[in-house]
């Protein structure tokens, strides 16, 4: 019987070289009958090797020995097995040429504005679309700014921070701070956030901004005075009643210069009372959609 070699082992075939050894342009099939197996147990034997060169002709032979012919290597194991065990004296081996990859083409470029070579050019356009842009944020927050200020109901412009029973002209008392309004006349308010002013109905009380005569703009300051000296403390209470203009003239300037119309009162008295009582006014009483002539008394000749 014959000795079998301490590295064989029993019962395994002999491994024939893999069909491909090496990857690329230098890719070299060989010929089955080179046994590449018996070739590194000849070189485990011989016993030249440093103890890397051994451990990795044992994981090599290992690897063969169980994979047989689908055994994969890198180009670097390649080589150094050759590097090891030594090329056949007379290989039978043949060149293949490597297999080419498709063709990708190059992905088109992206075209790019040139730059200006002029260095006020450029500072003109950096400037320009600065400014465009600011002034574009700048717009879009007016218009926003005026969306969310402004509430159009029936082609009226009213604003969000008016008293809400003013705005609805229901007829109700609302109760009103006197931080709600200014004084603009003995017989005139305006509400915080109204675009006009809302006349006080059923009294008319001397000019005190544009009078008519002397009389007529001391009066109007005094009846202004009162006015700011009744609502200075007093529990107020404002009631919106609809003008005596035509229909669908309301809120319009051609119905009462685009003002309102209601009534106000102070400590439940309406003011309008205590102006007439106290001389400072005199009544005024229109219809349903007109007036009659205003009462000037102060100026007459």
């Amino acid at each position: 019987m014959s000795k079998r070699h301490p590295l064989s082992r029993t019962g395994l075939p002999t491994l024939r070289l893999p069909t491909i050894i090496g990857r690329g342009p230098g890719a070299i099939r060989m010929e089955p009958e080179d046994d590449l197996q018996s070739r590194i147990e000849a070189a485990l034997v011989r016993g030249r090797l440093s103890q890397w060169q051994r451990q990795f002709l044992n994981d090599m032979h290992d690897r063969f020995a169980k994979y047989g012919a689908r055994t994969r290597l890198s180009d670097k194991q390649w080589a150094k097995l050759y590097e090891i065990i030594g090329r056949p004296a007379a290989p039978s081996a043949h060149y293949e040429p490597s297999r080419s990859l498709p063709h990708r083409p190059a992905p088109p470029q992206q075209w790019r504005p040139r730059r200006p070579r002029n260095l006020l050019e450029r500072e003109a356009r950096y400037f320009a679309r600065r400014f465009t842009r600011t002034f574009g944020m700048a717009l879009a927050l007016i218009v926003v700014g005026l969306v969310f200020s402004l509430i159009d109901k029936g082609g009226q412009v009213t604003w969000p921070n008016m008293p809400s029973l003013a705005r609805s002209g229901t007829g109700d008392r609302v109760p009103l701070a006197r931080s709600q309004f200014t004084i603009t006349d003995g017989d005139t308010i305006r509400l915080d956030g109204s675009a006009k002013g809302t006349r006080l109905v059923g009294f008319n009380a001397p000019e005190s901004i544009e009078p008519r005569c002397a009389v007529e703009g001391n009066l109007g300051r005094r009846a202004k005075a009162r006015l700011t000296e009744l609502v200075a403390s007093a529990k107020l209470e404002l009631q919106m009643v609809p003008c005596s203009c035509p229909p669908g003239t309301e809120g319009t300037d051609r119905c009462n210069y685009g003002r309102s119309c209601g009534h106000l009162f102070a400590n439940g008295q309406e003011v309008g009372d205590v102006l007439i009582s106290e001389g400072l006014a005199v009544p005024f009483i229109c219809g349903s959609t007109s007036c009659p002539a205003t009462p000037r008394p102060w100026c007459a000749p």
